[in-house]
């Protein structure tokens, strides 16, 4: 019986670590937009007082350059939390570790 019941309680733990990593991607992303939005329109108010139209005042490097670098940083996270990492992923992770495993298994049958 503590057998299963540290089973379960390790199942919620992992879940309840999941959701942490969820919430904190979310929490990030909320951040980005809204910080990346207030910058962008400081941007273009500080353009437009310049004496620069629209086009002048929206299409300069500096109102794209925080969205561009800091989304590389987010799309990192996403990857991370979702697991979207084709080479090292749980997949690869759980056949390498069976990988090893049945070589192991081998290995001490072998010395038998």
């Amino acid at each position: 019986m503590t057998d299963m019941n540290t089973s379960i309680e390790e199942k919620r733990m992992r879940a309840k670590q999941r959701i942490e990593e969820l919430k904190g991607f979310y929490i990030h992303l909320v951040v980005y937009v809204l910080v990346n939005l207030f910058i962008t329109v400081s941007k273009l108010v500080a353009n437009f007082n310049n004496g620069e139209n629209f086009g002048e005042a929206f299409w300069d490097f500096g109102t794209f350059a925080v969205w561009i670098f800091w989304g590389i940083g987010l799309m990192f996270h996403a990857i991370k939390v979702f697991s979207l990492n084709p080479f090292f992923g749980r997949d690869w992770e759980e056949r390498q570790i069976q990988k090893y495993m049945e070589e192991d298994k081998r290995e001490s049958q072998r010395y038998r």
